[in-house]
């Protein structure tokens, strides 16, 4: 069987996959208002089992789990549709206490989410993965669409009805779809309003507030608790978050605390420049001193 026949035989089978029941999530962290995870991608261990265990030697609470790379695959390079795979890899997240909130597809880092025909059997994947481990979020960042639908009326309106359908699939799930957008407060605001569906809410990045020069705390309250499902806490690579001057995070706690916004606070970047390489060293540092603020 040759490897395109292959794919394509699995895409019919995932069309077909019957509706699913999300797996309910045990709670295996202390209760707490917050909580801290990692990106799998970033401490080099997409879809590998090994992500757990070094999760656990880091100190985080969860990890953002990736669906694999997506180039020019008609799906996600997605090794957990096994379902003997997906079974060790809950097992073994579960024996360590770690948590996998959520899933990310961050192949749409590049890819385009406008020019996707299959977007809708994409998501079906993830929200199918999303049930192994009971995950609650979906990550879905939009970079790969560039910046000519915040300009360009037809893009824009393509761009909402794309997530409003997908949105309305993830409520059905009982679930959400975090969106990545780059742009302000009030344009995504203004993008939630017409896009008008529960299953969609904003993934909120620190990084890239930084680099917009905005005020992170206005922008937390201005986008109000409801409008925020997860946050990306980090800033992009040059010092760990405790040597950070551009993120002051005991103010952000106390916006947070004041909004009464709890959740996943996620650590993508923010390595130390000469030790970028260097895993444990960042990923640790950056989770002990979120744990000191936030925990």
């Amino acid at each position: 069987m040759t490897k395109t026949l292959f794919k394509l035989i699995l895409l019919e089978a995932l069309l077909i996959l019957p509706s699913f029941t999300v797996r309910s999530q045990t709670t295996i962290q202390p209760k707490t208002r917050y909580y801290i995870g990692i990106c799998d991608w970033m401490i080099l261990k997409r879809q590998k089992l090994g992500e757990f265990a070094l999760a656990k030697a880091i100190g985080a609470d969860g990890v953002l789990l990736d669906m694999g790379s997506l180039g020019n695959n008609i799906l996600f390079e997605n090794k957990l549709r096994d379902s003997k795979e997906a079974d060790i890899f809950h097992r073994t997240a579960d024996s360590l206490r770690v948590e996998v909130p959520t899933v990310a597809m961050s192949g749409f880092f590049a890819q385009s989410f406008l020019q996707r025909n299959n977007y809708k059997d994409l998501i079906r994947d993830c929200l199918h993965t999303m049930s192994v481990f009971g995950s609650k979020v979906a990550f879905l960042p939009l970079g790969g669409c560039g910046k000519d639908w915040q300009k360009t009326d037809s893009l824009y309106d393509k761009l909402v009805h794309r997530l409003h359908v997908v949105g309305e699939m993830a409520s059905k799930a009982h679930v959400i779809i975090g969106i990545r957008t780059r742009l302000d407060a009030k344009d995504n605001k203004k993008l939630l309003k017409r896009i008008h569906s529960g299953g969609i809410k904003i993934y909120y990045s620190f990084q890239d507030a930084v680099e917009k020069h905005r005020d992170i705390c206005k922008e937390l309250k201005e986008l109000g608790s409801n409008a925020i499902v997860e946050i990306l806490a980090s800033n992009t690579d040059g010092v760990n978050l405790r040597e950070d001057p551009q993120i002051d995070m005991q103010k952000i706690k106390g916006t947070l605390d004041q909004m009464g916004w709890s959740g996943w606070l996620i650590i993508e970047r923010s390595r130390d420049i000469h030790r970028v390489h260097d895993v444990k060293y960042n990923y640790s540092r950056n989770v002990g001193f979120l744990k000191e603020i936030f925990q």
